[in-house]
């Protein structure tokens, strides 16, 4: 059977039809335990009683009016935003890579209007990902992305995570700002240490340079504090949002202080669908949930625990698992085998993960996830393995007469 959807997905043969808490009911029959939340967007799970109220509530008034006129929820959602973190202004989009082309536009115009046309540059890290438009693709500059859509984006230079020598010889007249991620998701769950988030800083600072965190895939609650900047104990000029905020609805936001988005004047962005009533009754539903007293500590307990019995996963079978990674409740294995076989054999052990860059599989659980279900997550995980195994033990040695 042949399919009206353009191929540019490896889909699995496998579909949903109902999805409740962690688990998804599968058109096969089959409960499966999803660690993988949409890609960390059903942050608080499937069909969360508190999100579907708000969005058949919100449904039932009006759907769409436009940025013409004034949209209360979203005014309401852009204040508990504001109060929350660094920024003095949002800017709502659809997705995170809507979220990062305006933080790219907005620093590019900040210097515009300072005087400096010149300085649009922007340093982005090796092993990003920031999005699949053309300016985004760019940004990340991986040659998997950028292939056959023409000459690449100007305005963007990549250096390595973490060395800072690199960095400072690319910086010149011409750049604007840095743009990373404090953990990067696509990448393979590789986080960035606090330390040279503090030299990114330093160095905007002394360079007159905006610093930009795409936290699309580590914000609203995941690492176990709101934003993972937070860690760091410095503050970005301009932070992308997406994924978890939404819980499932699509919606991204660009939070800015007010001096980095100073440029971005009457006329000069929009977007016709981002900030739209349905999409901000469902980010203020997520914020009532996230922001309770004491749900981002359950977040980092249950980090702790589930990197815990993740090592112990690895110390028992280390011929699968070779490492570790992440923070919170957006955990990496670096896995020996082909993390497709992995992703597979969980599949099998009906547990949904997600593989993401460097032989890397993301374990990313809704954050309303009950200690009982990781331990069951860790139960299907070692079954995994096993499986894994016994494979390999039954595989036939190189050069072996068959």
């Amino acid at each position: 059977m042949t399919s009206p959807l353009l191929p540019t997905f490896a889909r699995a043969e496998l579909s949903f039809e109902k999805g409740e808490g962690p688990w998804l009911y599968g058109r096969d029959g089959e409960r499966y335990l999803d660690f993988g939340a949409g890609i960390a967007v059903n942050a608080l799970g499937h069909a969360h009683p508190h999100l579907v109220k708000a969005l058949t509530e919100q449904a039932s008034k009006i759907w769409h009016s436009s940025n013409l006129f004034q949209i209360p929820e979203g005014e309401r959602l852009a204040q508990r935003l504001v109060d929350s973190t660094f920024a003095d202004f949002v800017f709502f989009t659809n997705s995170g890579a809507e979220a990062n082309e305006a933080a790219i536009k907005m620093a590019r115009r900040y210097h515009y209007v300072n005087g400096n046309p010149e300085r649009f540059h922007i340093v982005t890290f090796e092993g990003a990902f920031h999005g699949r438009t053309l300016g985004t693709i760019a940004a990340g500059g991986q040659a998997k992305y950028l292939e056959g859509f023409g000459p690449k984006v100007q305005g963007f230079d990549q250096v390595p995570p973490e060395d800072l020598e690199a960095l400072k010889a690319v910086i010149g007249p011409h750049t604007a700002a840095l743009m990373i991620e404090p953990i990067q998701g696509e990448g393979g769950v590789r986080s960035v240490s606090n330390a040279f988030l503090r030299e990114l800083r330093a160095l905007c600072d002394s360079q007159g340079l905006l610093l930009i965190f795409d936290e699309i895939q580590t914000g609203v609650g995941r690492t176990g504090k709101l934003f993972a900047y937070e860690w760091s104990g410095v503050t970005p000029d301009i932070m992308t949002v997406a994924k978890g905020i939404g819980g499932g609805f699509p919606l991204g936001a660009c939070l800015a202080t007010a001096e980095a988005g100073k440029g971005l004047t009457l006329g000069t962005h929009g977007t016709t669908f981002g900030g739209n009533p349905l999409a901000m009754a469902v980010g203020n539903a997520v914020l009532d949930v996230i922001l309770e007293p004491g749900f981002l500590e359950s977040v980092e307990r249950k980090g702790l625990l589930l990197k815990q019995r993740l090592a112990e996963l690895k110390d028992r079978h280390p011929s699968v698992i070779a490492e570790v990674r992440g923070q919170g409740l957006i955990m990496g294995l670096r896995t020996v085998v082909p993390n497709t076989d992995f992703v597979s054999a969980a599949r099998d052990q009906k547990l949904i993960v997600i593989g993401a860059g460097d032989n890397v599989v993301r374990l990313l659980p809704p954050l309303i996830i009950t200690e009982a279900d990781l331990g069951e997550a860790i139960n299907r995980l070692d079954d995994a393995c096993a499986a894994i195994e016994a494979k390999q033990k039954t595989a036939v040695p190189p050069g072996a007469v068959q």
